[in-house]
This record gives structure tokens, C-alpha cells and sequence, in this order.
């Protein structure tokens, strides 16, 4: 077997800001396995946030043997950017070996299609009333805020959209007495949901505070070693394959959140269909997904995924499993 990596640029369709900082283009690594005349694909977006740059993660790719198998894989990598693109990219090669989907060999469902937010970059109340009027159409919107002058940017939100259901995301940018005052008003507009409201590591201030809608942990859940430092702060669990290293563990860490009581939020980076399509799968029957990821491209991979009114569709057998 041969584990190559390669770096794709994909350009943003606008601009995209959140509290920590504003992007034009979706850097990649799209990792390829090939064996015995077959090719699985896997992308990943590494994250500074979380310590990764694409050459750290190239690095951690090319520290493993060439013959790792998917269960190896999962003691040999942390849970990251690294070893989603390689367990991603051998679902795939699973796949095509067998001659039959994913799903299949993971004992999952047919998946079917799934709404998914579209999100709003943090701007200026009028740019952000602006872009909600835009897409106003749309049964689910994601709000980036955290900052300390969010009340006018989600009041213009709501404006905008006044039939969409909004889930806001903070981005760890709010202090325990911004995210206190705010809590009332999330209630008021209807938000259903607030996502990582606090930083992560400076979150037991959760435990104290009412939760006038539903909390998100993001930056707090990586895998299912996250889930007991989420007991009292969180009702709902964001599962990002980059973050958990890929299906291997989001599916456990799905399993084991839900049997802790959680909801379920499927979130992305901003990515490419390729990224998005493993996630399809683990969306399914979630609490809320967000795999808005090629809505914001102005360009995407060769056979991407679907988006229409019922929602993102479940991959092609030529984009990925």
C-alpha cells in the first residue's frame, strides 16, 4: 500500500470571518491510499487552534508504515487532523475493495439526505442583516458572534430571517458575564441552540450558569475522552472528524454521547465535498448538522456532493466511500 498527501487550495466564495480571525481560501490535505490497483481519498483541514499546521500534519501522515491498517491507525495517531484524512481515505479503500458503500461495512442505515445550516460570517450588524435576507430561504442558519458587542449583530440576524432557525456559534469569544447577559436574549429570538460559548479549559463557569437554550460543547469535545469534562456544562456534542481523527472514533464517540444523554451536532471546518462526505454518515438523525463547508467554496472536488432543498445528500461512490 502507498500513502501519498497532497495540498489543495480551494477558494472561498466570500470572504469568512469568525472571532479569531477572517480567511479567502479553504487550505487541504488531500490524502490518497492506493492497493492493489485501487485508490481511497480522505481530506483534512488542520487547525491552529488546535496546534496543527499542514506541514505538522503532512509530518504525522508520513511517520506512518505504508501497510497501517485501519485499526492500527487508531493507537498509532492522536485524534486530529492527520488520522482523519488517513482512517477517512481507508474507509474508502474499504469500500472499493468490497465493492460495496461504507455504510454497509459499518453496519449503518442507507443515509439519506440531512438539512444542514449555512453559516453567517461575523461582520457588522448591517452586513450580517444582509446576508441573513439573503439566505433568509434556508430552514437552518448558524451565526459566527463572540465578541462583546453581539446583541445588535443577532437582533439584525433575526430581522433578516425572521423564519429561520438560528443556532449561534461564539467561538470560545464570550466571558462568563458577556455570555450571563446575553443568555436571555438567545431565548427571546429563538435561538436553538449556542455552541462553545466559553473558552475551553475556562468553561466551569458553565456549571453555575442557567442554560436558557441548549449548550454546545465544540472546542471542549474532541473524542470520547472529552465526555466526562462535558458532564453539567453541555447538553449537545459537536462531532467533527478533524477533530476526532476520523469515522473510526466519531462513530463511537456518537454512540457513547448519546448513551451519556447528549444531543448530537455534526460540525465541519471549512472544507471541500470530500471532508464533508464521511460526515453525511454521521449526521444521520442528528440533533443539528452543519456540512456547509462547499457552500462556501467558489469551487469544489469533481463529483461533489448535493445540496437541495431536503438537505446534503449522501456521497456518490465516485467522490468518496
Amino acid at each position: 500500500m502507498v500513502i501519498e498527501v497532497r495540498r489543495d487550495v480551494f477558494r472561498l466564495a466570500q470572504v469568512f470571518t469568525i472571532s479569531r480571525g477572517s480567511r479567502t481560501e479553504a487550505q487541504v490535505l488531500t490524502v490518497t491510499v492506493t492497493r492493489g490497483g485501487l485508490t481511497g481519498r480522505g481530506e483534512c483541514v488542520p487547525y491552529a487552534r488546535y496546534g496543527e499546521t499542514l506541514d505538522s500534519v503532512e509530518a504525522e501522515i508520513a511517520s506512518l508504515p505504508q501497510d497501517v491498517t485501519r485499526a492500527a491507525l487508531q493507537g498509532l495517531l492522536p485524534a486530529g487532523a492527520a488520522r482523519n484524512a488517513v482512517d477517512c481515505a481507508l474507509w474508502d479503500l474499504e469500500a472499493k475493495a468490497a465493492g460495496r458503500r461504507v455504510w454497509d461495512l459499518a453496519g449503518l442505515p442507507a443515509p439519506g439526505p440531512e438539512i444542514t445550516a449555512y453559516t453567517l460570517s461575523l461582520a457588522t450588524p448591517e452586513t450580517m442583516m444582509a446576508q441573513a435576507a439573503k439566505n433568509a430561504f434556508r430552514p437552518l442558519l448558524k451565526v459566527k458572534l463572540g465578541t462583546p458587542d453581539d446583541m445588535p449583530r443577532l437582533e439584525a440576524v433575526r430581522a433578516g430571517a425572521p423564519a429561520s432557525t438560528i443556532i449561534v456559534d461564539a467561538n470560545e469569544g464570550w466571558t462568563p458575564e458577556v455570555y450571563a447577559d446575553l443568555a436571555p436574549h438567545l431565548k427571546r429570538l429563538g435561538v436553538a441552540m449556542v455552541e462553545q460559548p466559553l473558552p475551553a479549559g475556562e468553561d466551569e463557569a458553565l456549571l453555575d450558569m442557567a442554560r436558557p437554550v441548549p449548550v454546545c460543547a465544540d472546542e471542549s469535545c474532541h473524542d470520547r475522552t472529552s465526555l466526562p469534562g462535558l458532564a453539567g456544562k453541555y447538553d449537545i456534542a459537536n462531532i467533527k472528524l478533524d477533530k476526532t481523527g476520523g469515522l473510526t472514533e466519531a462513530l463511537l464517540l456518537r454512540d457513547a454521547a448519546l448513551a451519556a444523554g447528549y444531543g448530537i451536532f455534526v460540525g465541519c471546518m471549512v472544507g471541500s465535498s470530500l471532508a464533508m462526505a464521511p460526515a453525511v454518515l454521521l449526521a444521520q438523525g442528528a440533533a443539528f448538522t452543519d456540512l456547509d463547508g462547499p457552500l462556501l467554496l467558489a469551487e469544489d472536488r469533481e463529483e461533489p456532493l448535493l445540496f437541495d432543498a431536503q438537505g446534503v445528500h449522501p456521497p456518490s461512490a465516485a467522490l468518496w466511500g
